[in-house]
This record gives structure tokens, C-alpha cells and sequence, in this order.
């Protein structure tokens, strides 16, 4: 079953996958909350662990940075290790002014400069969007727990030092909630394998406030995006 990018076994991934960028937020969350965890897969230092969440099997595996990379690994886990379900679960700068530093964000579609749907074909642009079933339970927990949230549309963004000064503007005048690097790429391949994928974002710096949080808290920090993503998994089990 190994691939070139996952050393893993047939049955080593749960259905439900939660994906961050950073492989140091994979180790942390298996960590901190999944009972019984071992690790399936460390190629590049790209760490993925396969545990339980109050009974219910769950993995978590980094994405690394960019579209070119979340859509390898998604690609992956969606054709050949049996992954219905990724949660991406990851930062993003907000467009607007009234986001806080770790609100959260649920991404119902991703808008893109990049070219990854190219590959499909198909005589126009493919709007990328969030599995609706992941969207309205993540929504639902959301409410129940009172957590700071919005939904909306986000940016996958194939550029992060931008020469064009007016982007964030651009996007802003069309109500994009944020840009980060990678929904649109997942959703596009959710959507090819027949598979469901959700983004749920934590604001960890505003482009128009200025406000940002550290590395270290990058890492750590977010709990009430990565416990609701948690539940989201124990819901679609």
C-alpha cells in the first residue's frame, strides 16, 4: 500500500483524517488527544497517527504548505488508503476587520489563483466547495460549544509574498473572510475522488488590524478549532 509519499499499510488511516500544515500540530494533537496513537507514517518528517477519540478511530497527518502539497497527500489518502472524511485544520489571516485572533473560520467555498483544476478539463472554472454533511455537523458543534465563528468563503492562495499590493482588497470587496494556502486544492480532490473534505481555520493574524499570533502558538494553540474538528470525526463515524 506504501506510496511515494505515505509508508503505510491498508487500514493504518481511520475514515476521518484531520490535517494540518505543520507537522508539529499533527504530533501535538495525537498527542494530546487520541487514546492508543501510533504512528503510520514519517516520510519527510511528515508525521501521520492513527488513534481513537472517545472510542471513535481518527488519524491526523500533516499537509505541509500549499496547494501542491495538501493535494498529493489528500490525493493519497482519498485513493488508496480507504479516507473518506479530511478535516483541514489550520491557520488563516483575516480580511476583516471584527475577526479576532482565534476565531474560527469554516470554509464553505475556496476561491484560488491557482491552476490546480487546469487538470480537470472542464470548460470554465470548477468552484471548489465544503461537503455539506461535515459543514452543518462542524456548525452544529460549534453553536453547541459557544465558540466565536463565521462562515463563509476563504482564499487558497498559491502565493504568500505578493507583489500585487491591492490583493487583499480584491478579495475583500467580493466578502472573503481570509486567506490561507490550501481548502481549494482539498476540496478539488474531494470532489474528483468522491469524497467529502471541510477547512476549519483559526485566525491567527488580520490583515486589516494588523494582529498577529507567534510560531510557538501556531503550533499549540487553537484547541477550540482542533476539538472541533474532533467532533466533527465522532460524528461521521
Amino acid at each position: 500500500m506504501a506510496t511515494p509519499h505515505i509508508a503505510a499499510e491498508k487500514g493504518d488511516f481511520a475514515k476521518t483524517v484531520l490535517m494540518p500544515g505543520d507537522p508539529l500540530r499533527s504530533q501535538f494533537i495525537a498527542e494530546t488527544y487520541l487514546e492508543n496513537r501510533r504512528l503510520v507514517n514519517n516520510v519527510r518528517g511528515v508525521q501521520g497517527y492513527t488513534g481513537t477519540y472517545k472510542g471513535v478511530p481518527v488519524s491526523v497527518m500533516a499537509s505541509g504548505m500549499g496547494m501542491p502539497s495538501i493535494g498529493i497527500y489528500s490525493y493519497e489518502l482519498y485513493q488508496f488508503f480507504g479516507v473518506e472524511n479530511i478535516l483541514r485544520v489550520g491557520t488563516i489571516g483575516g480580511m476583516r476587520g471584527d475577526l479576532r485572533i482565534g476565531d474560527v473560520l469554516l470554509a464553505q467555498g475556496a476561491c484560488t489563483n491557482g491552476n490546480f483544476g487546469v487538470q480537470y478539463g472542464v470548460q470554465g472554472a470548477f468552484a471548489p466547495i465544503a461537503d455539506f454533511t461535515l459543514l452543518r455537523a462542524a456548525a452544529d458543534i460549534a453553536d453547541e460549544r459557544g465558540l466565536r465563528y463565521m462562515v463563509g468563503n476563504v482564499f487558497s492562495s498559491d502565493i504568500f509574498y505578493n507583489d500585487d499590493e491591492h490583493v487583499t482588497a480584491n478579495w475583500q470587496k467580493l466578502g472573503v473572510l481570509g486567506v490561507e494556502m490550501e481548502a481549494a486544492a482539498l476540496y478539488m480532490n474531494a470532489a474528483r475522488s468522491g469524497k467529502r473534505a471541510l477547512a476549519v481555520c483559526t485566525v491567527s493574524d488580520n490583515l486589516v488590524t494588523g494582529e498577529a499570533a507567534g510560531s510557538a502558538e501556531r503550533q499549540t494553540a487553537y484547541r477550540d478549532m482542533m476539538e472541533l474538528a474532533l467532533e466533527v470525526a465522532v460524528r461521521m463515524n
